[in-house]
């Protein structure tokens, strides 16, 4: 971080008879909890602004909602703003489903959320879930780390104000995986916690991957959208060269 030469790196300005608060204060805040946030520098511009609705087409219709696939997308940002906005005045906060194919935006949408979180001081937390799994394997190995335990990964999860578990569908799921996936969940329902969910898993095949009890909670604290796009907007970038 860079030095601050107006209260010479210590947050506070002296005068002769108060002090005050130094405006790097409220960034360093702000810094540290980007790096808290363990979001990738990768996703850490992603804001509202730059969701472009131009991937989303205006002549194709999701024939199950009887929408054109650009008013599916409008929708469901709509409610990403109003989910930040929730959470800027401490209201009960419903979490957020987002579902569709890789390359639909979702992960996208879901840091737009973070980030504009985070520029209000928000604390939150971006985890991807194969990582994240394989976080809590990586304590019981030999070269395990002695300072990091199954406890605090799962717990700094569960309890983070707000979470965003990117990628719940892109696992292998077994008994044990899905029993730590159940915990954060259940957890999180349970204590009122907003949380944000990614997957590329249909709502109506959730159960499936991750077992009746994770599912059900899953709808009974996320509002679920699902975005569809005609072609997978990675590859899109690429083939434009950006």
């Amino acid at each position: 971080m860079v030095f601050c030469h107006k209260c010479n790196d210590s947050g506070l300005i002296v005068h002769d008879d108060f002090v005050e608060q130094c405006s790097c204060y409220t960034q360093r805040a702000i810094t540290y909890k980007i790096i808290a946030s363990q979001i990738p520098p990768k996703f850490q511009g992603y804001t509202f602004e730059k969701f472009n609705m131009g991937f989303y087409s205006k002549s194709c219709v999701d024939p199950g909602r009887n929408k054109s696939l650009r008013d599916i997308a409008a929708s469901t940002l709509l409610a990403a703003k109003s989910f930040v906005n929730n959470m800027l005045i401490n209201s009960p906060t419903e979490g957020l489903l987002l579902t569709g194919p890789v390359g639909s935006g979702k992960t996208f949408l879901a840091c737009c959320i973070a980030n504009e979180l985070l520029s209000r001081n928000k604390k939150i937390l971006f985890v991807v879930v194969p990582d994240l799994l394989d976080q809590i394997k990586a304590t019981y190995g030999p070269n395990r780390s002695n300072t990091v335990t199954e406890s605090d990964l799962l717990d700094t999860a569960r309890e983070v104000p707000m979470l965003i578990l990117d990628d719940l569908g892109a696992h292998n799921y077994t008994d044990w995986t899905r029993n730590k996936i159940f915990s954060i969940i259940n957890y999180r329902l349970n204590y009122l916690l907003p949380t944000v969910i990614t997957s590329n898993i249909n709502l109506e095949d959730l159960e499936e991957h991750l077992g009746e009890r994770t599912t059900s909670r899953i709808v009974q604290m996320c509002k679920p959208y699902r975005l569809l796009v005609d072609d997978d907007i990675r590859v899109q970038l690429a083939t434009a060269g950006k």
